[in-house]
C-alpha cells in the first residue's frame, strides 16, 4: 500500500489534514476579530474610563454617572472614533500577546491622548498630528513606549485569569449540565460548546475577575501615556513611582480603583463580546 506521502498531487488528503493548513492565521483572525468587535462595543465607556483615571480637570469631582452624561455633552461621535477606535488593541495574552503589545503600543499611546481631550481643549487634530507632536517633543521613539512597564507586567494576571476563569466555567458548565448549557459545534458535532448566551455570561464574569485584580496597573498605565498632558506629568515617569504618588494623592478608592466601576460596565460586556465572537469564530474557521 502506497504512503500518504508517496501519493500524487491529485490524491486525497488524510481527515482533518485541510482543517489544519494555515491554524495559526486563522486562529489570529478569530482573535482578531473578536478584539475588534469587543473594543467597538465599549469604544464610548473606555474613553470615559480615561478621563476618570487620569483625573480630567472637566471629571475630577464627578462620579461614573455624571461623568457619562457630562461626556455626553461634550463629545461628538467623531471623538468617540478618533479617542477611542483609531487603534485596533490586540488580545492581550501573555507570550505572543506580548510581541503584539510591543508592535500596537504607539497605536494605543495615540488613541489615550486623543481620547483625554475634551471639546474646545484639543492639542492634537487627528491621529498623524498627535504621531508628529509626541515623535517631536516627547524623545522620538521612546515617547510612544512611556507605560509600557505596566502593561506588560499586567498582561500576565489579567490574562491569566480571565482564560482561565472563562475556561473553569466553560468546563464545569459543561461537565455538570452539557444538555441545558451546550450544543454541538457547528464544524465539529462530536465537540460540545457553550451556547452564545452562557459565552457571554462566562466572558462577562472572567471579565470583571480579570479587571478587579489588574486595574491599578491599568491606572498606572493610562497616567504614564498621558505623559506631558498631565500637570504631574514629572511625577510619573516610572510605574513604580506613579503608584506611589496616586496612592499618596487620592488613595486606593479615588486613586488606584478610580473608575473601577464603570470598568465593570465597559469590560463585562467587552469581555462576553470578545469570548462569544471567538468561539463563534473558531467554528466558522473550523478551529475546533
Amino acid at each position: 500500500m502506497a504512503s500518504p506521502a508517496a501519493a500524487g498531487p491529485g490524491a486525497a488528503l488524510p481527515p482533518g489534514a485541510a482543517r489544519r493548513d494555515f491554524y495559526w492565521l486563522r486562529s489570529f483572525i478569530a482573535g482578531g476579530v473578536a478584539g475588534c468587535c469587543a473594543k467597538t462595543t465599549t469604544a464610548p465607556l473606555d474613553r470615559v474610563k480615561i478621563l476618570l483615571q487620569a483625573h480630567n480637570h472637566h471629571y475630577k469631582h464627578l462620579g461614573n454617572k455624571e461623568a457619562i452624561w457630562d461626556f455626553r455633552a461634550r463629545a461628538s461621535i467623531n471623538g468617540w472614533i478618533h479617542g477611542s477606535h483609531s487603534a485596533k488593541s490586540s488580545q492581550e495574552k501573555t507570550g505572543k500577546g506580548i510581541t503584539a503589545v510591543i508592535c500596537t503600543y504607539p497605536l494605543d499611546m495615540v488613541r489615550v491622548r486623543l481620547a483625554f481631550q475634551v471639546k474646545g481643549e484639543h492639542k492634537y487634530m487627528g491621529i498623524i498630528h498627535a504621531f508628529k507632536m509626541i515623535y517631536t517633543k516627547e524623545g522620538g521613539f521612546s515617547g510612544f513606549y512611556r507605560g509600557l512597564m505596566p502593561t506588560v507586567v499586567g498582561m500576565a494576571p489579567y490574562a491569566g485569569f480571565s482564560f482561565f476563569t472563562f475556561g473553569t466555567l466553560k468546563s464545569i458548565g459543561l461537565a455538570q449540565a452539557p444538555n441545558l448549557l451546550g450544543r454541538p459545534s457547528l464544524d465539529n458535532p462530536d465537540v460540545l460548546v457553550l451556547k452564545t448566551h452562557v459565552n457571554l455570561l462566562c466572558g462577562g464574569i472572567a471579565g470583571a475577575i480579570a479587571q478587579t485584580i489588574s486595574y491599578p496597573l491599568d491606572v498606572t498605565r493610562r497616567r504614564m501615556q498621558l505623559g506631558a498632558v498631565l500637570p504631574d506629568s514629572e511625577k510619573c515617569l516610572t510605574m513604580v513611582q506613579t503608584l506611589k504618588y496616586v496612592y499618596q494623592q487620592h488613595g486606593i478608592r479615588r486613586g488606584l480603583y478610580r473608575g473601577l466601576s464603570l470598568n465593570y460596565i465597559r469590560c463585562i460586556p467587552s469581555q462576553a463580546v470578545a469570548f462569544t465572537t471567538y468561539e463563534l469564530m473558531k467554528q466558522f474557521l473550523h478551529l475546533n
